[in-house]
């Protein structure tokens, strides 16, 4: 194995950029995206995902960027408090423990800047077709010249486009949850100080957290509905329809509603997981989202991608030439621990999963075994 393609530049195709890279591979990283994505949620690092980010050299760099929360006020639907607490958020659990909360975008950045010198990322660029041979894989992008690599990794998320290409249609794998997720930012109208505030009213409700040192907001908006088919593309109609279903909503709805519409970094989706008999097929091998998404529900995604990477590369590294031997490793390693963090997603619906749950998945894996 001498040369990498790894489709997906987030969390999951950084880290496993930076192990091959450690390792001697000689690694390209292809993103759709004009540069690292900007935005998104507060991610947790919890458990053996933290011992992957102290291997790496990170964790004092992630502990510096962490957020700062001081609790949360549960409302109602009118703006009311109805509970608060110093103990906990619904972000990122109980705040006396070691996991580390920080915002998506700076745990990215990091990863980029640690992946090595010699990782090459191409961003505004994505894989067009792909073509398995013996002695490798025959790649076409869809602005870039074609090459071949001796392995693929897909890990480019929920809708991966390698899954697609590999494995067959996105449907045949994904299972919804029954909830729809926006997120987006503002500005700190709210002046809010290391303090989150959750609301909900029915089937819908949002939170809403300060970051950048309480200048910004971070929004998260969910209901509950059935799948439904929409362009990942056209984000005009995704505000739309976010809109629509939180102007049913009272107390600050509309001012955030307007900066839903403003907003340079809205993301939404379906939340729904992944389920695959098997995450490789012949050169090519999934990572992450791609192959066994958590949803955000279950709060483990980030710490799946993380510790998901470092086990492929220590797989492929234990394997030397042999990759099939590699993948059957990485699967065997992996499953128990996607299984037991999937479940925390649809242990108790509408709610979070119990402590003990979450304590036993975050640490359910021997990284060395």
């Amino acid at each position: 194995m001498k040369n990498v393609l790894i489709s997906g530049a987030g969390v999951a195709g950084a880290s496993l950029a930076h192990w091959l890279h450690r390792d001697g591979v000689t690694v390209t990283v292809v993103e759709a995206a004009p540069g690292p994505r900007p935005g998104g949620q507060a991610v947790d690092v919890r458990g053996v995902a933290l011992d992957v980010v102290g291997r790496m050299g990170l964790l004092e760099r992630v502990r510096a960027v962490r957020t700062r929360m001081r609790g949360m006020s549960v409302l109602d639907g009118d703006g009311r408090e109805v509970h608060r607490s110093t103990e906990t958020t619904f972000s990122s659990g109980r705040l006396a423990n070691d996991d580390i909360e920080l915002l998506r975008e700076d745990l990215v950045r990091l990863l980029h800047e640690h992946a090595g010198p010699g990782v090459e990322f191409v961003f505004g660029d994505r894989i067009a077709t792909l073509d398995q041979r013996e002695d490798g894989v025959r790649i076409s992008f869809e602005h870039g010249r074609p090459r071949t690599f001796d392995l693929v990794v897909g890990a480019d998320g929920l809708h991966s486009a390698v899954r697609r290409l590999a494995f067959g249609p996105e449907e045949r794998f994904t299972r919804h949850l029954g909830t729809h997720l926006a997120v987006f930012s503002a500005d700190n109208f709210l002046a809010l100080e290391d303090w989150q505030l959750w609301l909900r009213d029915g089937e819908a409700g949002y939170g809403v957290y300060p970051v950048r040192d309480n200048t910004e907001l971070r929004v998260a908006f969910g209901f509950a509905a059935g799948p439904s088919a929409f362009d990942q593309r056209d984000t005009d109609l995704q505000r739309q329809l976010v809109a629509e279903r939180m102007e049913q909503l009272s107390w600050e709805t509309p001012r955030l509603v307007k900066a839903l519409r403003e907003a340079p970094d809205f993301y939404y989706d379906a939340m729904t997981q992944v389920v695959m008999e098997r995450w490789s097929n012949g050169r090519v091998v999934l990572l992450g989202d791609a192959g066994y998404c958590a949803s955000p529900l279950s709060g483990q995604g980030t710490s799946l991608a993380l510790v998901g990477a470092h086990v492929l590369a220590d797989a492929l590294r234990r394997a030397g030439a042999d990759h099939r031997t590699g993948f059957a490793d990485y699967e065997r390693r992996m499953r128990p621990f996607v299984e037991l963090n999937q479940a925390l997603a649809t242990e108790n619906p509408g709610g979070s999963a119990s402590e003990a749950s979450v304590e036993r998945a975050k640490n359910g894996i021997a990284l060395d075994g």
